[in-house]
């Protein structure tokens, strides 16, 4: 167990607490285990009626996974890396499958590692100070912890415009997409939990009482431009519709693409595309974990790593450097099986 998560049973209701604020409660391995071992002990308690999800202290809920660990590890075998993903992986389907209703309290920053473990809970709550993205792109990475599922199952185009472009959304829109089902204004969470720790049986309607409408949708007022302009599975199509479209917002879009990892780019692209027909989220969840394995020892994750995290430069140098540089064969590989034996499977308890 590790003190960087909260575990405990507050009236009828299991409370899971983020308690490492300075990465802004980055997910580690040892997290991730402390959380499924207290999921499994919550499970088959009949004195646990829900379980909320929130942070302890500092200013967001989740910011990731410890990527910087997982590049140092790519860089020689990469068991480190694959060990993380692995657990995080089980982590999210547990969550994905837990038959008690969990309830996620999306307040302030919600990238990456942070979406995978606040999207599979039942009720997810966010509030003016939400602050939601998938920037994997921008490291070398690609939007996993179940990114392919949820994105591309947000309404048309607007999960290839997140997973490609980085964007971050505040927390009506996250609403309004549908990513959150509830938007609740901060300063009302304390009330919130204390109602749901003293009727667990109740949250819905407490959740509902204190909800407010979801009126500041900016991203809904590009709905258009973004079902246009990201139309294409293909990222040369989109980029030369953002190039062809010549407004201010395309341009600007243009202009943050062009600085992601092209592989990065099109690996999301590829994943949005077979994940919209899964039914399964465990197949998902195995599909993911095969591009990570692969992915995690590859160049541009390790540079996106070092540029924007270790070093700050902000300056990583990808390769390939041009979408035209990534092959099909070379996607072929990075969706390819695993050895025997490797491959991903959720908990068997």
């Amino acid at each position: 167990m590790t003190d960087e998560i909260l575990a405990f049973v507050e009236g009828k209701v299991g409370r899971l607490r983020l308690n490492r604020p300075k990465p802004i409660h980055a997910l580690n391995e040892a997290m991730c285990h402390a959380m499924i071992a207290a999921l499994v002990a919550w499970r088959e308690n009949p004195a646990v009626g829900a379980v909320l999800l929130d942070h302890a202290e500092g200013r967001g809920f989740c910011s990731g996974g410890d990527v910087r660990a997982a590049a140092e590890s790519g860089k020689v075998d990469g068991a480190a890396a694959r060990a993380f993903f692995g657990t995080e992986y089980q982590l999210n389907h547990l969550l994905f499958t837990y038959a008690k209703p969990i309830a996620s309290f999306m307040d302030g920053i919600v990238m990456g590692g942070g979406v995978g473990i606040a999207l599979p809970a039942r009720y997810r709550v966010a509030t003016e100070r939400t602050v939601f993205a998938m920037p994997e792109a921008t490291i070398g990475l690609f939007p996993d912890v179940g990114g392919g599922w949820y994105l591309s199952r947000l309404p048309g185009r607007i999960g290839q415009y997140l997973a490609l472009t980085a964007a971050r959304i505040g927390g009506a829109e996250a609403k309004a997409l549908g990513i959150a089902t509830h938007y609740v204004p901060a300063e009302a969470l304390d009330g919130v939990k204390a109602a749901i720790i003293a009727e667990p049986q109740q949250i819905q309607a407490i959740l509902d009482a204190a909800a407010i409408p979801a009126t500041e949708t900016p991203i809904l007022q590009q709905r258009e431009s973004i079902d246009r302009l990201f139309a294409a599975d293909s990222l040369e199509n989109i980029l030369a519709a953002l190039e062809s479209d010549g407004g201010d917002w395309a341009r600007e879009v243009l202009a943050g693409l062009r600085t992601k990892s092209p592989q990065s780019c099109k690996v999301a692209l590829r994943l949005l595309h077979e994940a919209a027909v899964r039914t399964d989220f465990a197949d998902e969840m195995r599909a993911e974990f095969g591009i990570a394995a692969h992915i995690c020892q590859r160049h541009d994750f390790i540079e996106g790593v070092r540029a924007l995290l270790v070093d700050r430069d902000n300056a990583p140098i990808w390769d390939p450097a041009t979408p035209e540089g990534v092959t099909d064969h070379m996607l072929d590989t990075i969706f390819g099986p695993l050895p025997d034996g490797e491959a991903w499977e959720p908990l068997r308890l």
